[in-house]
């Protein structure tokens, strides 16, 4: 049955094509993404495969059954796209000024539903259901998977597998890994008050931009000295705002920045570190502040059992070169989600393009899309296993 579901994928790759460059021209933002959820909807109405729309938002969630008994287990892609502008030279450009795919999602729906397509075409071979999770604004807290599972997406399901594109890494790699392999993503924002006025005169002030700066240098001293070096942990402060004229002093000063840990009780240690060096730096300069921490997603943590069975069924897959343990990513994904109420796996699919290759979120991001194709036959390959399994 696998050489039956790959031959059928192979047959199918120029399909998997078109949808992803249809995608990629006409990206939406999270949150906002009507118009391709009305795309996947079409895609299974046309094929006759039972689905639910507006599933905690714009998720759609379509649901295929074998004609024999089984487990019910999940394959979950996102859709949304980011606001950023696609300096790509490609027939496939992004068409909406401001807004491309940047991260790889359209490839993701691409693989999912051609997958679909084809589990669908063999359901009469088949054991158990699939759910197909199409989901919403997986870039911007509070995400989509946590209303998606509120909806009820995951009622039933055994287990679940989901994979990333990844386009740092050689096409061919499939890379896996048991227990953490995405971070925690907080966010923090601190708002430094203290006491403007004259450039000349900065014995009458309190001085926002030098308050901040100590701060920034401060926050540093947090993960090297109060976390222990065997756990990875990040704060990075990424905007210092405190607009004025050249002779005036800052009354005010904004720093935005990210958390980003695996272990739960370095997550809460992080939190409250943060806040006592604040309080302290603004204390030694007499001024006030106010802190806004919003929690982000959790950390992506893989089970061991199906994490191992994704290692197994990837390792006999002709297409692929290398199945590797990957290392710990500090980026953040709501897949984790899914993981924390079903087991399941996250895992990355080696999409790098040739020529010049550039990151996630860059502007001229692109990647493989024979990747897509692996990416395919891995989950679909992973999810007909997970039948066979006590």
């Amino acid at each position: 049955m696998k050489n039956q579901l790959f031959e059928k994928l192979d047959a199918v790759f120029e399909e998997m094509q078109v949808i992803r460059r249809h995608l990629h021209m006409h990206p939406e933002i999270s949150f906002h993404e009507t118009n391709t959820a009305k795309y996947i909807q079409e895609f299974y109405a046309n094929l006759g495969v039972e689905y639910t729309a507006n599933v905690g938002g714009n998720g759609v969630v379509a649901r295929i059954k074998g004609v024999f008994p089984g487990k019910t287990v999940a394959l979950r892609a996102d859709f949304d796209a980011l606001p950023i502008q696609d300096e790509k030279d490609v027939p496939y450009k992004s068409t909406v000024p401001g807004v491309m795919h940047a991260c790889g999602h359209d490839g993701h729906t691409a693989t999912l539903l051609v997958l679909g397509k084809t589990l669908f075409e063999m359901r009469e071979q088949l054991s158990g259901e699939y759910v197909l999770i199409h989901q919403h604004a997986e870039e911007y807290a509070p995400g989509g998977a946590k209303p998606m599972i509120e909806a009820g997406c995951l009622d039933g399901v055994d287990a679940i597998f989901g994979t990333h594109l990844w386009s740092l890494t050689p096409s061919g790699t499939v890379e896996y890994r048991v227990g953490p392999v995405m971070a925690a993503a907080d966010r923090f924002e601190i708002t430094i008050q203290g006491r403007g006025g004259h450039g000349a005169s900065p014995h009458q002030t309190k001085d926002a931009i030098v308050i901040g700066a100590q701060l920034v240098t401060n926050l540093q001293q947090i993960v090297s000295r109060r976390v222990s070096p065997v756990e990875s942990a990040v704060i990075s402060v990424g905007s210092f705002v405190a607009n004025n004229a050249f002779n005036v002093i800052a009354d005010s000063a904004k720093l935005i920045g990210t958390v980003r840990s695996f272990n739960p009780d370095v997550r809460d240690l992080l939190e409250r570190e943060l806040e006592r060096v604040i309080q302290g730096t603004c204390l030694a300069n007499d001024c006030s502040y106010e802190l806004l921490y919003e929690r982000g997603y959790s950390a992506v943590v893989n089970h061991e059992a199906e994490t191992l069975l994704l290692k197994g069924v990837a390792e006999q897959i002709p297409d692929i070169k290398e199945v590797r343990e990957t290392e710990q990513h500090m980026g953040g994904e709501d897949f984790a989600y899914y993981l924390e109420k079903v087991p399941g796996t996250f895992f990355f699919t080696g999409a790098q393009p040739q020529g010049e290759v550039y990151p996630h979120h860059h502007p001229k991001f692109d990647f493989d899309e024979n990747a897509m194709l692996i990416a395919a036959k891995t989950l679909g390959a992973a999810v007909i296993k997970y039948q066979e399994t006590e």
